[in-house]
């Protein structure tokens, strides 16, 4: 579209001089205002020459007028143009700035995250993990009691960034998910997909629900409302969903080793939608899967820790003991007792792998 255009040849150009079809290709949300009057948009038509196949009767039945309805499209396409380029998207670094502890010792000075990686954030209960968690959550500017900055691209966020909703950065999954709306899981993330305007929110909420069953150890069907889901099933849920339909670049993890799901699947779809990912954690097949461990000390960051190749190498044998405990949590769900042959098959196990 040419910014030099005036209003009214901005008009005429997008209702006259241009297809209907070819403005929908380039504004694929423009489909939802056509199907809500059940208007179908044919192959070279102009809007002008579609709207004057349909009498003014046919738009009244909507609550709408030939005028309203042009207006309508007009005003979406400048809404479009004013917000230029995706500036989430174009978010690809994260870092954070030390602060101090909660002795008041200042913490390590620089931590860069990048997107594509996976950070683990570890320590003791109560040392500060949720702390840092939070402070990337505000963008903190040392306003808060580390005295953190947290840089975006290396420069500080805007105030739009930080306070506004409409520039959400950041988006957290907690370990106990609360829904306050009474949907069916399709409609629930369908409605998610259209406020972010893609073109069809019910193939995108199927996409999400198949990317969800993945991860969960219970399936979760379309129809089931989202107050209804399991922890493990919510969870899985809100996975798919920031990687597939959130726009927010950042996306801060808590404990994911007790949502009751795949955890290597759920850190591969975060990091395949391109997201920087921070996660608290105690599990060391999750701090090894990272791609580097934050060690939080006293309120502070006191090391940050590449993961080594020799590292990376034990990830194998402490897969394989992680699997031989689920077996044991799977004999305890069952009412199994854990005596005999079951902990034969676990033990032979642990030794063949040792």
């Amino acid at each position: 579209m040419d910014a030099q255009l005036g209003e009214v040849d901005l008009a005429e150009h997008l209702l006259v001089h241009q297809s209907a079809a070819v403005l929908v290709e380039q504004y694929p949300y423009l489909a939802n205002y056509f199907e809500a009057i059940r208007l179908e948009v044919p192959t070279g038509l102009s809007v002008a020459q579609l709207l004057a196949e349909h009498p003014e009767e046919y738009f009244a039945d909507y609550g709408l007028t030939k005028a309203g309805f042009a207006t309508t499209l007009v005003n979406f396409v400048v809404k479009m143009a004013e917000q230029g380029p995706d500036e989430l998207a174009a978010i690809t670094e994260l870092t954070v700035l030390g602060g101090r502890d909660k002795s008041g010792n200042s913490e390590v000075a620089e931590l860069c995250v990048r997107a594509g990686e996976v950070t683990c954030i570890v320590g003791p209960t109560g040392a500060g993990k949720s702390r840092l968690l939070e402070d990337i959550e505000a963008l903190a500017q040392g306003d808060t009691p580390t005295q953190r900055r947290v840089l975006i691209n290396r420069a500080a966020p805007s105030e739009e960034q930080r306070f506004d909703l409409g520039h959400r950065l950041v988006a957290q999954l907690t370990q106990n998910m609360n829904f306050v709306i009474d949907l069916p899981v399709a409609e629930f993330i369908a409605l998610h997909a259209a406020s972010r305007e893609v073109p069809d929110p019910e193939g995108l909420a199927t996409a999400v629900i198949e990317c969800a069953n993945t991860l969960a150890g219970e399936p979760l069907a379309a129809d089931t409302p989202v107050t209804q889901l399991s922890g493990g099933q919510s969870r899985a849920l809100m996975i798919a969903d920031t990687a597939l339909v959130s726009a927010s670049p950042i996306v801060l993890v808590d404990e994911i080793e007790n949502a009751g799901i795949d955890r290597r699947k759920a850190l591969d779809v975060l990091v395949g939608a391109d997201k920087i990912v921070l996660m608290s954690t105690h599990d060391p097949i999750l701090a090894l899967l990272g791609d580097r461990r934050i060690v939080i000390e006293n309120g502070g960051i006191r090391a940050v820790l590449e993961t080594t190749e020799a590292e990376r190498t034990n990830l194998g044998f402490l897969t394989q003991l992680d699997a031989q405990l689920s077996a044991l949590r799977e004999a305890v769900r069952r009412g199994d007792r854990l005596e005999g042959q079951v902990v034969a098959q676990v033990r032979a196990g642990l030794e063949t792998d040792l």
